[in-house]
């Protein structure tokens, strides 16, 4: 009562009324977006069910949704153990995700396109963020580059070394770069990126993709090299399952 109080001081009804609609219609200082593990404040622009494609990503209603903020390992990659050993933390972190979402409907609020064309959106499920559940998890990290979201509930993660923290294990953008540098040293002209094409259609694997190494490109069947994911893409051909 004290602010409406200091509202009637001002002389005269126009003042009153001028002074009201700047109090009730005032922008909230409130950033925009909702704090870690809560997008609920966030109008979907792509809901229904989703299929994983891979750890980080989604594909709704035909819309390939890569998870904003969160990086996972790719799907041949393999971490360090507590003790000894590997595991496929890969082909884990798609699992995670397949846990997560289930046959349960995701909306994803989007924050753009990537240069592939795809949405980078944060998804939740029923308001449960799912890119912080794959992080708090340890099947993946924050991807700090592009958001600084999750880098909280990524330290709790590596305090409590879950999933990825129980060992060594190589952030999945180094391990792009790493197997991309390798493969363009025998790829024509540095294009390392295999167009495939199968009885599935057209398929391209990129140097960190699980079947790379065992993909022939045959030029005469119509395959070819790529010098990136968005050439691959142009030419009609799509990323392979688990990309």
């Amino acid at each position: 009562m004290s602010v409406l109080r200091d509202l009637v001081r001002p002389v005269g009804s126009v003042a009153l009324a001028l002074a009201l609609a700047g109090y009730l219609q005032a922008p909230s200082t409130v950033a925009a977006r909702p704090a870690p593990g809560d997008v609920r404040g966030e109008a979907p622009v792509v809901s229904g069910r989703a299929t994983v494609v891979d750890g980080d990503t989604l594909e709704i209603a035909g819309e390939r949704v890569r998870l904003e903020g969160i990086d996972a390992p790719e799907a041949g990659q393999t971490c360090g153990r507590k003790w000894l050993g590997t595991w496929n933390c890969g082909s884990a972190a798609t699992a995670a995700l397949q846990k997560i979402v289930g046959t349960r409907r995701v909306d994803c609020q989007s924050a753009g396109r990537d240069k592939y064309g795809r949405t980078i959106g944060w998804c939740a499920i029923d308001g449960h963020d799912i890119n912080a559940e794959m992080v708090k998890s340890g099947h993946a990290w924050a991807f700090v580059k592009y958001s600084r979201r999750y880098e909280a509930i990524e330290a709790e993660a590596r305090s409590a070394k879950v999933g990825i923290w129980q060992g060594d294990a190589q952030p999945a953008w180094l391990y792009r770069e790493q197997r991309w540098q390798v493969a363009e040293t025998t790829a024509p002209e540095g294009c390392a990126i295999k167009g495939n094409i199968t009885a599935n259609g057209r398929i391209y694997h990129t140097p960190w993709s699980a079947w790379y190494g065992k993909v022939k490109v045959e030029p005469a069947k119509g395959e070819r090299w790529f010098c990136s994911e968005k050439e691959a893409a142009e030419a009609g051909f799509r990323p392979v399952a688990g990309h």
